[in-house]
């Protein structure tokens, strides 16, 4: 079912604060979304609406075919995980897990069933009879998903599930996710703010800021081809470094006061925006450390120098532009002025007034 999940124009206020402006997506059956964005661009109040927590001001949410306005939300079949895992204490790993079975009424023998089945898929069997204090950050996610999972829902809801996790768990256990996910055949949605998270779990993303969705689609095409030059600087790791590169009345460009040539085809891209001002978004892994005075670079002085061991990353000012570049080769020293050559291919142009994408090729 291509439009499993259906989201139409959700619109959602707080008073005179509007959170949320018009969201419509459709998601598969059996895919994996993340909503991505920084804090308050209103990604976990739509979880929230989609799960029956929140209602929407404006719009409408469909499921599975049912039209969700006005059901509750223990009657839409949906799983939650919340960020804190929300594990009663006073309950034993199993008892948590089959909270939602018994709130269902379900017979004691199909919810054993159902608690083992759920424990064996995030690998804590034999842990049914522990308490949640007894058991690591990682274990305690798991049973909150175990508990998600055992109502066999038909939507699972992910808030920034790994958020209180130290960084190396964090990274093992979004494997287990994905891998559980593809297990399940489970439609998943998932809040973050994390875009490590997001490009390496989900099939889809969509970036939000200020209440609307900026970008919807695969994780490469958010990376490759960001829609506007916010989802370049937030997307990445690092993210794009912003250059405005400024026409010369006398012909050729500048960055700041400093005159560039860029490469011929490079040329031809910018001599295509109408402006006298254009954004250069600059990837750290596309600009090469050349001579200062080589064809198609400007010069910028390296102010440090980051170790992340089979390369390093290096911080360059241009002009009051600061750029940052992958190099695994000998670095300059510290304070030294070296030229900064973009690969043509790679520069990503955005308009200087809008931040939209400038598709000059």
């Amino acid at each position: 079912m291509k439009d499993y999940l259906h989201i139409e124009e959700v619109a959602k206020r707080f008073g005179e604060t509007e959170v949320l402006n018009g969201i419509s997506l459709t998601i598969p059956k059996g895919g994996f979304v993340a909503l991505l964005g920084p804090s308050g661009c209103g990604k976990s109040t739509l979880l929230k609406i989609i799960s029956g927590l929140e209602t929407e001001t404006a719009g409408r949410i469909r499921l599975a075919g049912e039209w969700l306005a006005g059901v509750p939300a223990f009657r839409r079949d949906i799983g939650v995980v919340f960020q804190s895992y929300a594990l009663f204490p006073h309950l034993s790993v199993a008892e948590n897990v089959r909270f939602g079975l018994d709130m269902r009424h379900m017979g004691r023998a199909e919810a054993d069933d159902r608690v083992r089945e759920a424990l064996a898929l995030v690998k804590l069997d034999g842990l049914g009879d522990r308490m949640p204090r007894q058991l690591s950050g990682g274990q305690q996610q798991r049973v909150a998903i175990a508990r998600a999972l055992a109502i066999r829902p038909r939507l699972l809801l992910l808030d920034e599930p790994l958020s209180n996790l130290d960084a190396i768990l964090r990274k093992s256990v979004r494997v287990d996710l994905r891998e559980l996910h593809d297990r399940v055949g489970a439609t998943t949605v998932m809040v973050t703010h994390d875009q490590e998270e997001a490009m390496s779990m989900a099939d889809k993303v969509a970036v939000m800021h200020d209440g609307a969705i900026e970008q919807w689609g695969s994780p490469e095409d958010i990376y490759e081809r960001p829609a506007t030059a916010f989802i370049g600087t937030f997307v990445g790791n690092p993210p794009a470094s912003m250059v405005t590169a400024r026409r010369h009345l006398s012909g050729g460009w500048r960055i700041g006061d400093m005159a560039w040539a860029p490469d011929p085809a490079l040329a031809d891209r910018l001599d295509m925006v109408r402006n006298l001002d254009v954004t250069l978004g600059l990837r750290a892994e596309r600009i090469d450390l050349v001579e200062r005075d080589a064809p198609g670079a400007f010069p910028a002085e390296l102010t440090s120098s980051e170790y992340l061991g089979g390369e390093r990353l290096l911080h360059f000012l241009a002009d009051g532009h600061r750029v940052a570049v992958a190099h695994a080769g000998a670095s300059p020293e510290i304070g030294q002025v070296v030229g900064l050559r973009p690969r043509t291919a790679d520069v990503m142009l955005f308009d200087i007034n809008t931040g939209l994408r400038i598709d000059a090729r």
